[in-house]
């Protein structure tokens, strides 16, 4: 079987991303060169393919910018070869200038590679590093996002800043740890703050140091989030690929039942927003007894946002947008009891499906008390997901609108704490 010719690495990080073919590619480069503001910078799928041949031009410093930004690389690893002197003259700080560029224009700092000088962090550098990352994990689940989200990203900069200083094991816990502080910044971008194109580039960094750690369980929750992204939007083919890949990083480590079901659980969701009611329950189905089988190996530490009850708030879901309103009932329900009372996020959201079961089932009165409900839990505990809940069931209950149940939601939906608390996060 003849070995693949041409730069490998970049078609492999364009696929990974998501641009199945190079006019994707340029036409995404194209589009986020206007968004950007950089004039006059057209990229063609002639541009693309030269890139992909077997000897790459290196790219003008516009079009590294881009490529970083799209591909969370940097350009040794898109497979460029810088064209300075081959004995090592050109500045160290010009080299990093021209691969980081990109990333940091748009307010993130990318993953450094391998360090080339010795190391001059102490050996309790990776430990300190890495119990902050977990304090920022812990804090999710009761920080406002808009006050969380900017202290994770600035642990993250400092992560990018320690790795080219330690060595050997050291290095790998920042690098794991850094990646963890990317995964959780790509969380709180997409669930938390709506914004998906964030949480893509997010998610990318969160990848490439998962990679700089060598941690293909990580890799696979990473790239499982990124399917989120495109499953949301109703993209199915994009989703899947993720999926498939999430699926293989995780055959490469020692996966948890939990870790393997809640993969189940990302796809089903994403076939669930694509209209494919069906399959997503056989996939929950298939969720249920991987965890009923069980394994010996055990979830990572940072696998803190799965759970029974968790996959029982999917199925709930799922049942509802299949139109199975008695099942989706007794699922969320049992969803209540079970939830632990640390989970103030999801139940929001379980109340959320709960008042949309009512509201198509017909009860406008017990649709608005589970609304109520939920814009209780959120005066708590923000999250954008369980708003959006219940927005839809406001929408859903337009036919009703002059009822005195759906006035009074009216009066709690915008009234000036809760309009407030939206709008200022």
């Amino acid at each position: 079987m003849p070995r693949p010719t041409g730069n490998v690495r970049l078609k492999a990080a364009r696929v990974a991303a998501g641009f199945n073919s190079q006019q994707d590619l340029a036409d995404a480069l194209s589009g986020a060169a206007k968004q950007i503001g950089i004039r006059g910078l057209s990229i063609g799928v002639r541009q693309v393919r030269r890139w992909e041949s077997d000897s790459p031009p290196w790219p003008q410093p516009d079009c590294q910018r881009l490529l970083v930004h799209l591909l969370g690389q940097n350009m040794e690893s898109l497979g460029f070869t810088p064209p300075w002197d081959s004995d090592g003259t050109q500045p160290d700080r010009t080299r990093r200038a021209l691969v980081t560029g990109g990333v940091a224009a748009f307010g993130l700092v990318a993953v450094p590679g391998q360090a080339v000088a010795a190391a001059t962090q102490p050996a309790t550098a990776g430990s300190d590093f890495a119990a902050v990352t977990r304090s920022h994990r812990r804090l999710y689940w009761s920080v406002a996002p808009a006050k969380l989200h900017p202290a994770v990203l600035a642990h993250a900069t400092l992560g990018c800043a320690l790795l080219p200083e330690t060595a050997g094991s050291t290095r790998r816990t920042v690098a794991t740890a850094l990646a963890e502080s990317y995964l959780l910044a790509g969380r709180i971008d997409f669930f938390d703050c709506r914004e998906p194109s964030s949480a893509s580039d997010t998610l990318l960094l969160a990848l490439q140091a998962a990679g700089e750690a060598d941690d293909p369980l990580l890799g696979s929750a990473i790239i499982a989030h990124m399917a989120f992204i495109p499953g949301w939007a109703g993209d199915r083919d994009a989703a899947l690929e993720r999926m498939i890949a999430a699926r293989t990083y995780a055959r490469r480590g020692l996966a948890s039942a939990e870790l393997l079901a809640w993969l189940d659980a990302v796809e089903a969701e994403c076939e669930t927003r694509c209209g494919n009611t069906r399959t997503a329950l056989h996939l929950i189905g298939h969720a249920e007894d991987v965890l009923g089988t069980g394994n010996e190996h055990p979830s990572p530490e940072w696998m803190d946002w799965f759970s029974p009850a968790r996959l029982a708030a999917f199925k709930g879901n799922t049942q509802l947008i299949a139109g199975h309103l008695p099942q989706a009932r007794d699922t969320l329900l049992g969803v209540l009891d079970e939830m632990p009372a640390s989970e103030d996020k999801q139940r929001s959201v379980v109340f959320g499906d709960l008042a949309a079961v009512e509201a198509a089932s017909g009860n406008p009165e017990q649709a608005c008390a589970y609304a109520g409900q939920a814009l209780d839990q959120l005066a708590l505990t923000w999250y954008a997901t369980g708003m959006d809940r219940v927005r839809e069931v406001r929408r859903a209950l337009a036919p009703r609108q002059h009822e005195r149940c759906v006035r009074d939601l009216d009066d709690r939906l915008y009234g000036w704490a809760t309009t407030v608390s939206a709008l200022s996060r």
